[in-house]
């Protein structure tokens, strides 16, 4: 009989690999139950799981904005939906891509991560995706507040609604922002079971929301005409593409954390199979609908109000019927409630664990994260659509793209698939590198980062001020040519670069400190190629 206490890897029948963590694994500083190896016992989650994960992420107040943002800054609905369906179905491929590691290995971003950047340079990719996560939380939790202000402004009235001002907002919009930030702290408390059933019927909801919203605008502008004659103020012609790139770049990058971080969910997979159906199912059909209703309402409100009106919560507290109002509003708030907690607080509450595993579980994770969402001032990245997109989302997007491209060079080419998973959690073994780095990854990650983003620019308006926070010639004038391209430009320079640097300079590791070994023999687990090979 095999003694529990060792370590041992076996394949399934299924192509997913069981993976017990022995004594000396189980008890490393770089283990805790958060991050250990899911059993395939515990792998539950089903096609529907993803698919009504991607439902819940895609209908909520974020995604409005994003897409009613393209109609702010002058697209037609029409040239708005081609952006957002091309940008979805890019960043479909590398979430496809880094979500393999998750089902076949049972583990989350951050140890997935230790087989690429080294045990310790895996917080490099890790702490920076959960920041950006953080920034997410508070926009998120700031609409979502918002959305609470205008329920309760409906339910108190004037003297809620026209509150005195603190700090530039209503202070009832900092109680309801308090609120909105408490609820989401109490869900992310109860675990991962419990964000699964909340999406599963959360997303849904807010789908039928929105189309009685739709139904409800054509109603009172006379028709679908006026929601579809809207017509665009860039035109097709070099106004129209000068701002296509940046704001693909920016709709690519809306998902561009959950393309890396999304093993934290696919760990919990029943198989392959399910997780991709699920989620090419969920994402890019689901996002672009929802986006369709969002452009529409918004370009029948320009024909309504006069403005287009990208708050969704503004643009709802317009309606008159105080029924519609709290029906709408408090729909779309428990979606951005689900949604938020998925996508902006799992995730980083693993990454900050996985700097100091044996004092930060996945809730003190999760607390920290809602912390820094409120440090960051989330309401200043809400100020315009052209922060929101063109500065917000563009930026982060540079970085990522970096970090995608060597995720996917290392996992699908060099590796072939291929980790020793124990080797995640031990001091000195094969993926310690040199002290922890891989100093390779790290070299290609930051020059596609530099290549992504060292040309970030801010034009000037015809009054000659800057209409945004980056020098008007960019930090890195000659890179100025790859801002608008940043997270295309950042992901390949990254790969090639990462595949070149594992050709000439292959990666060492340190001296192995912990010679105990797990007990599936090499031959079984099959031969790990390329970079991490040469170094074992």
């Amino acid at each position: 009989m095999t003694d529990l206490t060792e370590t041992r890897s076996v394949e399934l029948p299924d192509g997913r690999v069981d993976t017990h963590l022995g004594d000396d694994l189980a008890l490393s500083e770089y283990n805790n139950p958060d991050l250990a190896p899911v059993a395939p016992k515990q792998r539950t989650w089903s096609t529907y799981s993803y698919a009504a994960l991607w439902i819940g992420m895609s209908h909520n107040l974020a995604t409005w904005a994003l897409a009613a943002g393209l109609i702010a800054v002058g697209m037609s609905w029409v040239q708005a939906v081609i952006v957002i369906a091309v940008a979805n179905v890019v960043v479909l491929i590398p979430m496809l891509l880094n979500a393999h590691a998750g089902t076949k290995y049972g583990i989350p971003f951050p140890v997935f991560l230790r087989s690429i950047y080294g045990v310790r340079g895996a917080n490099f990719g890790a702490l920076l995706r959960a920041f950006i996560a953080c920034g997410w939380f508070g926009i998120q939790t700031w609409l979502g507040g918002s959305g609470v202000t205008v329920v309760l402004g409906k339910i108190f009235g004037d003297w809620w609604a026209n509150a005195s001002e603190v700090a530039g907002e209503p202070w009832t919009m900092w109680v309801s922002f308090a609120i909105f930030w408490i609820l989401q702290m109490l869900l992310i408390w109860k675990g991962m079971d419990t964000i699964r059933r909340f999406e599963n019927w959360a997303g849904p909801a807010v789908l039928v929301v929105a189309v009685v919203m739709l139904v409800w605008m054509g109603y009172k502008v006379g028709g679908l005409g006026p929601l579809v004659d809207q017509p665009s103020k860039l035109g097709w012609g070099a106004d129209f593409w000068k701002v296509f790139f940046p704001s693909l770049m920016g709709m690519i990058a809306f998902w561009a954390t959950m393309s890396l971080s999304i093993p934290d969910f696919t760990r919990f997979s029943k198989s392959q199979k399910g997780q991709m159906v699920g989620q090419g199912l969920g994402l890019p059909t689901t996002m672009t609908f929802f986006s369709i209703l969002a452009v529409l309402i918004t370009s029948g409100g320009i024909a309504l109000y006069g403005q287009a009106i990208w708050d969704p919560n503004q643009l709802i507290g317009k309606f008159d019927n105080t029924i519609v109002v709290l029906f709408g509003v408090i729909t779309v708030v428990v979606a951005t409630l689900a949604v938020n907690v998925a996508a902006n607080v799992v995730s980083p509450s693993y990454d900050f664990s996985n700097v100091f595993p044996r004092f930060i579980t996945r809730r003190t994770g999760g607390i920290i994260t809602g912390i820094l969402g409120i440090a960051i001032m989330p309401w200043r990245l809400l100020e315009s659509a052209d922060t929101y997109i063109f500065v917000w989302l563009d930026f982060y997007g540079g970085l990522f793209g970096a970090i995608a491209g060597v995720m996917i060079a290392d996992y699908w080419i060099i590796k072939r698939r291929q980790i020793d998973v124990p080797e995640c959690y031990r001091r000195g073994g094969r993926y310690w590198f040199t002290g922890g780095w891989n100093l390779n990854a790290v070299a290609a990650t930051v020059v596609g980062m530099i290549i992504g983003v060292g040309g970030a620019n801010s034009p000037l308006d015809a009054k000659g001020v800057k209409t945004g926070p980056f020098p008007a010639d960019g930090f890195i004038p000659f890179l100025k040519v790859f801002w608008n391209y940043n997270w295309i430009a950042g992901f390949v320079v990254a790969l090639g670069l990462y595949l070149v640097l594992c050709k000439l300079v292959p990666s060492r590791t340190g001296e192995v400190v912990d010679n105990r070994q797990a007990v599936t023999p090499p031959a079984d687990r099959g031969p790990e190629p390329g970079l991490a090979q040469r170094s074992s």
